[in-house]
């Protein structure tokens, strides 16, 4: 799948109750999986998207937000369906991470071997 650096996609929870339209000016390059404590249980990996090329188009009272550590990470998630949207990400704060498997049309599995992220050994940790 190509994906245009200017169209808006849409990623959507299982259920449908949350819809985010995000545009991805790396297409799907920035594609990873991370290991740190949550994400590695999760198992989602995420692509980054700039924090005002995320719109929240529906649902939005139909998210709940999981922190940890720092509190620095917001995870969201559909409260119906339990499934894992977006997050604003730690290491780097202006971006969102997106569940590359919630975007419509996207298999993560044609996209493997999706990279690894060392999020054990965190920067912000030390």
């Amino acid at each position: 799948m190509i994906i245009d650096p200017k169209a808006p996609q849409t990623v959507s929870c299982h259920c449908g109750t949350v819809k985010l339209d995000i545009v991805l000016a790396d297409g799907l390059n920035t594609a990873r999986r991370c290991d740190c404590s949550f994400c590695r249980r999760r198992g989602a990996a995420a692509v980054s998207v700039k924090l005002d090329d995320l719109t929240v188009t529906q649902g939005e009272d139909n998210l709940t937000v999981y922190q940890f550590n720092t509190n620095t990470a917001v995870h969201y998630f559909c409260k119906t369906c339990g499934v894992y949207t977006h997050h604003r990400r730690r290491s780097d704060p202006t971006q969102y991470g997106v569940n590359l498997g919630a975007i419509e049309g996207v298999n993560p599995r044609d996209w493997e071997p999706i990279p690894w992220v060392d999020g054990i050994n965190h920067p912000s940790d030390r």
